[in-house]
């Protein structure tokens, strides 16, 4: 008796260890949004601002893909499912671009006075994902040409303004990295559709003028 309620414990322990609304939530990006993800690195558990990659100055510790690398990204639920037994409390990062939203990421306070902006000048907003110190906008896939178009014609163009496009990954909500927890600015609305998101040209201008009229230019993490 005393062996199987050992086992018992042991099992429960190794549950509890999880996050079990992680899986969840990666089983909905991928199969009913059909957005490509994949487990991402770790952050050292020896102290979550570094990062569990070889590299010692990773400057997004636990936020991005390193094993499997971001070409591994996949909507196959049998696959989620594999990584995230083992793997547990490993952040979701969204392989952007292709099928997927891209995105438009900016300092969180920066951020949140971009939005304020947009929401007066009425322009609808798709799900905003946040971390401690940076925002970032979902918006529909984009291509580089399109971009480049797009930011040629600014006068200036922020440092501290990041696009996640073709090539790119994001880290997810409920996820937990070196920066800090992932979640949702402004969630997407529930259903089993994939959310709406708006094209990047709604939304650049307004990013840029704020980060320009507040002086965040430089590089920010």
């Amino acid at each position: 008796m005393r062996e199987i309620l050992g086992r018992r414990r042991r099992l429960l322990s190794r549950r509890n260890d999880g996050r079990p609304e992680l899986v969840g939530a990666a089983l909905t990006f991928a199969t009913q949004w059909q957005w490509p993800i994949l487990p991402g690195v770790a952050a050292d558990p020896q102290g979550r601002s570094r990062c569990g990659c070889p590299d010692p100055e990773c400057t997004v510790p636990g936020a991005h893909p390193f094993d499997p690398g971001l070409l591994a990204a996949t909507t196959d639920a049998r696959m989620v499912r594999w990584w995230w037994a083992n793997r547990p409390t490993a952040p979701i990062v969204l392989a952007t671009g292709g099928a997927a939203p891209c995105a438009v990421s900016l300092p969180a306070p920066a951020a949140a006075r971009a939005l304020d902006a947009l929401d007066h000048k009425g322009i609808r907003l798709g799900p905003v994902v946040a971390s401690p110190t940076r925002w970032a906008l979902l918006v529909r896939p984009y291509s580089m040409a399109q971009l480049g178009e797009l930011l040629y014609a600014k006068d200036f163009v922020p440092g501290s303004l990041r696009f996640h496009g073709e090539g790119g990954y994001l880290a997810l909500p409920p996820s937990v990295t070196g920066q800090g927890e992932i979640r949702w600015e402004r969630a997407p609305l529930p259903g089993s559709a994939s959310p709406w998101v708006p094209d990047v040209e709604a939304v650049v201008d307004t990013v840029v003028e704020v980060l320009t009229r507040t002086g965040v230019s430089a590089p920010e993490l």
